[in-house]
């Protein structure tokens, strides 16, 4: 029986293994021989792996959102173990069976569905609530079984509500310790900001961009959508441009996607909670397995930082 990934070990050797490719980077080593680092998912995880003197035929075979055929020893880097892979293959795609690879929700999800629906019944500013329904039931069966990302964060089945739910809940306990924040509207633009990712990518397995996604991107779809909605429904004044800046402004600065900075308290706030709950996800994955006392891989997303896991108190 092939093993999935939480049950490799160190000392594995020669071991054949089928798993997704979520993740890839070119390099050249010091001898100047290029490489390859790939990401590889199952349903249990992920792990690193590098394919070192590598050929044509395996750049081709290794490509993001396929399944491909691995022959690899399992070693221990960093106090995190990696694959040396030592051979790779490719396999038709009509004959996998993809729900071995998706990554799990770590929460119930149907708890999480009760909750958001909650949370927009709470909504008390009618514009808001009607807007931020009309689009949410529009888009349910995909917001709430999508990923939050195709890598980094949230990049689980239903991560895309998981990571929703997490801000509500975020947005609503700083709502008690600043209460000239706007409730409502802080609720509402947590709730819309990623739902453009049900256009943005391809769905929770093997996650790809959708063209779309890559000529318009997530912010964009989201603000012309709420446009939308909110001509349909009869709504104007203050509200639908408010939701439509909290959209255009959660990932902080031009340069990191935004094409308008925060402008209103809400704005500032839900640009900080996406940015702390993406963090915190991409923190514990990183450290998940890290033995107490030793450092993470670097995260390049994170500036290429390593973190340190500390000791146990006693």
């Amino acid at each position: 029986m092939e093993k999935f990934i939480n049950e490799l070990q160190e000392g594995d050797n020669k071991l054949e293994l089928c798993l997704l490719v979520t993740n890839v980077t070119k390099g050249v080593s010091n001898a100047g021989a290029p490489y390859l680092s790939i990401t590889f998912q199952d349903r249990t995880g992920t792990i690193e792996g590098k394919k070192w003197d590598v050929s044509e035929e395996d750049i081709e075979a290794v490509k993001v959102g396929l399944v491909i055929k691995l022959l690899v020893d399992v070693i221990e880097y960093r106090s995190t173990l990696q694959l040396k892979i030592l051979g790779v293959a490719s396999i038709d795609q009509k004959m996998v069976d993809f729900t071995r690879y998706a990554l799990p929700c770590p929460t119930d999800v149907h708890e999480l569905e009760r909750k958001i629906n909650n949370y927009i019944r709470e909504i008390k500013n009618d514009d808001c609530r009607n807007i931020v329904n009309e689009i949410v039931l529009s888009h349910y069966d995909d917001f709430i079984s999508f990923p939050a990302a195709t890598k980094n964060h949230h990049e689980f089945a239903s991560g895309l509500l998981y990571h929703t739910v997490s801000m509500v809940e975020i947005a609503l306990m700083l709502c008690t310790y600043y209460p000239s924040l706007d409730k409502d509207l802080l609720v509402s633009g947590a709730i819309l900001h990623d739902i453009g990712k049900t256009t943005e990518l391809s769905g929770p397995i093997a996650t790809k961009y959708t063209l779309e996604g890559k000529l318009l991107g997530h912010i964009t779809i989201m603000v012309s959508e709420i446009k939308e909605v909110a001509d349909k429904l009869n709504i104007h004044g203050e509200i639908p441009l408010l939701l439509e800046h909290l959209v255009l402004s959660h990932h902080g600065e031009k340069e990191f996607g935004s094409p308008v900075v925060p402008l209103t308290r809400e704005a500032v706030v839900l640009h900080m909670i996406d940015d702390l709950d993406a963090k915190m996800m991409i923190l514990d994955k990183a450290l998940d397995g890290v033995k107490p006392g030793e450092f993470s891989l670097r995260i390049q997303s994170m500036d290429g930082r390593m973190f340190y896991k500390p000791l146990k108190n006693k």
